[in-house]
């Protein structure tokens, strides 16, 4: 049958037109992937050829208050795999076996994996020898990149505030695991377009991404003072040999932590080398004991607060007990201090004494202030593993109860509490939330991101009240128990304590925490100082073996501090067999060898020199010092 011309002509028309509209689908969709797709296309077909190499950020170096470096990053090599460039796995991993020390099985099953970058085991942070003996065996597929390791410089100094870092460079403990976030910045690496074998791409560049490393934290604490407690905690350890010990040096005006330590310690650097109860256990913000009679500050504070006492007015009789509720509670002198006021009561450490303030008060009133001083509940200081301490329901708070409680027996605190509460009730009343991270700062330029600024959680105590607590415990150092902390020229208030270890639930008779709290000057509070020796050996008192301590330590920190001695207000430190009296160096110099010879008998002389009259004398004069020290001159002519 004979087609028609114009059939033949439909058919190549509809023929075209079918052939343009599928063209015309075939350039829509070329658009649509190229220009539409285009970029997502190219992206993931760029992820599936790239490979990186990365290169850990830096975790921000930690410093102390003045810019001392404490902790910081090294670079160190690591080994890592890309699996699809290994040809010669089997002989590859026997190789690096023999470097790395690890076994063949292992290495060749990781490096098998059907990934883009694998770490070989063992390689993670090498040393530098290690890592150029695996670049000299030249292997394909094996790279060696850089890694950073946490350094400690000062090896265990700081070492439970610090804390330490993981094999991630993760922080675990300390500041380090608190402000991880922050110090540990974000990774960069290197970039490489690769084939299906995992061969580098021929032409194609490499693309660096630098990392970002974290920001610098500057702690509240001074490294100098730091090291003076790490110093006489050390020499405490040799001397006492206790159960552990430990120190908060804290300002009262603002709650920045200045040094804080404890024993036994670690160095942070190899904390795998330490048991993990000496890692982990922060004393001064996890351990929790009876604090004893310094927590007799909290009932002095309370009873001056509510007028419930004229110290130098008010008296008591102390025959060494009160009988409270049919129990005899025990004044720690056998025999008792006597008739004597509530100031002399408050020197003396008398339990008597006290109970009768906590009767006065009133267990609601008491407990009020106990609360309000911050005990029972955690004080938010940035540390890890901080505890609440314990307390009496007030429910279950009878006579017996509120009396103990009075002279700090029966309750539970922190060291960190006791010192933001006598913090607060020496400083004029204030409660200071205590912290650690002073301030934020670039790590190029230095410049301060973030600062932290003092807190004030309420007030406590009036300014009033305050200043007579501090005049109360500058007595207690001058006149009574807290003697040994007497600094010649400095103003210097604190308590002592001895509380008995609870053993299975009842009282230690052998063993005891003693403590020493300070502060100076007492009028105008720079520094407070706070130490507690767990079961010292030999002699158990907080007056003997705590409060020398804490002295060496504030002498040491309040001269570094610049804080200026003035002798013409303190308080005359009371005489008391065998202590030395403090006397003053007369002046020498112009005087003959007779003379003095025969008029300053009680000082012992170091005369050297052969002139006729004294040129030079040590210590200088008006300078003063412990009876029966030794002057030494200098006899010249002129």
């Amino acid at each position: 049958m004979r087609v028609s011309g114009v059939t033949v002509r439909r058919r190549i028309f509809v023929s075209l037109l079918l052939g343009f509209l599928l063209f015309l689908l075939l350039i829509t969709r070329l658009g649509y992937v190229q220009i539409w797709k285009g970029t997502w296309l190219t992206k993931n077909a760029e992820n599936l050829w790239g490979r990186d190499i990365q290169f850990e950020a830096k975790r921000g170096q930690i410093f102390d208050r003045n810019g001392e470096l404490l902790a910081y990053d090294i670079s160190v090599p690591s080994i890592m795999a890309i699996p699809a460039q290994i040809k010669d796995r089997a002989g590859t991993a026997r190789k690096l076996s023999k470097i790395l020390g690890v076994s063949e099985t292992e290495i060749f099953k990781k490096i098998s994996k059907s990934s883009r970058l694998e770490r070989v085991p063992g390689g993670r942070k090498v040393s530098k020898e290690t890592a150029d003996k695996i670049l000299a065996l030249n292997l394909p597929g094996i790279q060696v990149a850089e890694d950073s390791q946490r350094y400690y410089p000062k090896g265990a100094f700081a070492a439970h505030i610090l804390g330490f870092t993981g094999i991630e460079n993760q922080g675990l403990t300390g500041v380090e695991r608190i402000y991880n976030k922050q110090l540990e910045g974000k990774p960069g690496h290197i970039s490489f377009l690769s084939n299906a074998k995992g061969e580098r791409m021929v032409g194609e560049a490499e693309k660096f991404t630098p990392p970002m490393d974290g920001k610098d934290l500057h702690l509240t604490i001074d490294a100098n003072i730091q090291a003076i407690i790490e110093r006489e905690l050390d020499q405490a350890m040799t001397v006492y040999q206790p159960d552990d010990a430990l120190t908060i040096a804290f300002s009262p005006k603002t709650g920045e932590v200045l040094g804080m330590a404890s024993r036994p310690d670690y160095d942070p650097g190899h904390y795998k080398d330490y048991p993990v109860e000496t890692f982990n256990r922060n004393l001064p913000v996890w351990k929790t004991y009876e604090p004893g009679s310094t927590f007799k500050i909290i009932t002095l504070a309370a009873a001056l607060e509510d007028k419930k006492v004229d110290l130098e007015k008010d008296s008591f009789d102390d025959p060494g007990y009160i009988k409270v509720a049919g129990a005899n509670l025990r004044c720690w002198k056998r025999g008792g201090h006597g008739h004597q006021t509530f100031l002399q009561g408050v020197e003396n450490s008398c339990n008597p004494g006290f109970v009768l303030l906590g009767q006065r008060l009133g267990k609601e009133r008491l407990f009020h202030y106990i609360k309000d001083f911050g005990f029972g509940k955690r004080t938010g200081i940035d540390m890890l593993g901080e505890e609440n301490g314990v307390l009496f329901s007030l429910k279950r708070v009878g006579p017996v109860e509120l009396a103990t409680t009075s002279f700090g027996q029966g309750v539970s605190v922190t060291p960190i509490q006791q010192v933001q509460a006598v913090a607060a009730a020496i400083n004029g009343g204030k409660l200071m939330k205590p912290y650690l991270a002073k301030s934020w700062n670039d790590p190029e330029t230095g410049k301060v991101i973030q600062e932290n600024k003092p807190q004030m959680v309420r007030q406590v105590i009036s300014p009033e009240t305050s200043a007579k607590v501090r005049t109360a415990l500058e007595s207690v150092v001058a006149n009574g128990t807290g003697g040994n902390a007497y600094i010649d020229g400095y103003r210097v208030g604190g308590k002592t304590g001895t509380a008995q270890i609870v053993e299975n639930g009842v009282y230690s008779k052998s063993k005891h925490i003693v403590s020493f709290i300070g502060f100076a000057p007492a009028d105008d509070p720079q520094i407070l100082v706070y130490t507690a020796i767990n079961n010292p050996r030999g002699i158990q008192f907080g007056g003997v073996v705590a409060a020398p301590i804490v002295r060496n330590i504030m002498d040491s920190a309040l001269r570094y501090m610049k804080v200026p001695p003035r002798t013409s207000s303190q308080m005359e430190k009371k005489y008391k067999y065998p202590n030395k009296k403090i006397v003053q160096i007369p002046n020498l110099v112009g005087m003959e060898r007779e003379e003095i010879v025969n008029n300053y008998y009680t000082f012992p002389l170091d005369i050297a020199g052969t002139g006729k009259k004294v040129s030079y004398q040590s210590p200088q004069p008006g300078a003063r010092v412990e009876e029966g020290a030794t002057i030494r001159v200098y006899l010249g002519d002129k």
